[in-house]
């Protein structure tokens, strides 16, 4: 049964249902490089980096091995939730996207596929880069604070999935993911995730109109317990905007059939 088959005979909720969402996440999952790169590769950075520091030097509620380990967990899912987005970007340019809007799959639920999708595959880069930490033995923060910091980086995926979206329906088939991977690349280091930046220094102030600052400061605010307000305000702010985006050009996108 494909796609088309199950769109067609689920008009309820849109056309959404599970095994819709089963065949979404599988042809992510089929994509090599986004396996490679978005599951496997922040959990190797982290252990170059985590491993550098002993399980004794103290970050916040936890150790500076468990922050770093955050910050990778969060880098991975924000490639893997914005791979995940941009895949709209080649199932336009195959004419996918064009034969969905043929059956009672609704716009707003085909976004909303691709939104749950990025989440599962957000959760899955972060479970990765918790295992290695896990297995790894050196980060170490109470548990409470290790879930918590978990669940606040899925959550953040919704930012990336949404800026996958709309790089998804602004640029051409691959060229997506050729601007989003390094793209990300400088947010991560603008936007106080790899590099600690010092509060309220000129980069700081810098770093935190980024978007990746915002995010960077929720997942990683149950170990710092520190969370200025500006940094809540980024992120609403950016995923108002991506969303805002992504909902432009999918009506131009659409307005074309």
């Amino acid at each position: 049964m494909t796609t088309l088959d199950i769109a067609a005979r689920s008009p309820r909720a849109g056309g959404i249902n599970l095994t819709l969402l089963g065949i979404e996440l599988r042809r992510v999952l089929r994509n090599r490089r986004t396996v490679i790169f978005t599951l496997l590769f922040p959990g190797a950075m982290f252990l170059a980096f985590g491993s550098q520091y002993s399980a004794s030097d103290s970050a916040g509620s936890g150790n500076v091995t468990a922050y770093i380990m955050v910050a990778m967990g969060l880098y991975g899912a924000a490639m893997t939730a914005s791979a995940a987005g941009a895949s709209v970007a080649l199932e336009r340019a195959q004419g996918w996207s064009r034969q969905l809007r043929l059956t009672p799959l609704r716009p707003a639920a085909y976004i909303l596929v691709k939104a749950l999708s990025a989440l599962v595959m957000g959760a899955i880069a972060v479970g990765v880069v918790n295992l290695v930490g896990v297995v790894q033995g050196r980060a170490h923060m109470p548990l409470g604070t290790w879930v918590s910091c978990a669940l606040l980086t899925v959550l953040s995926t919704l930012v990336f999935a949404a800026l996958g979206l709309f790089v998804g329906y602004l640029v051409p088939g691959e060229t997506a993911m050729q601007v989003l991977g390094p793209a990300l690349a400088v947010f991560a280091f603008a936007g106080n995730v790899f590099i600690p930046i010092s509060q309220g220094s000129v980069m700081w102030t810098i770093a935190s109109f980024t978007p990746m600052f915002g995010v960077a400061e929720i997942t990683r605010y149950p170990i710092t317990n520190d969370l200025p307000w500006y940094a809540v305000v980024n992120a609403v702010v950016w995923l108002g905007l991506f969303v805002g985006g992504a909902a432009w050009r999918m009506s131009r996108d659409t307005g074309r059939v």
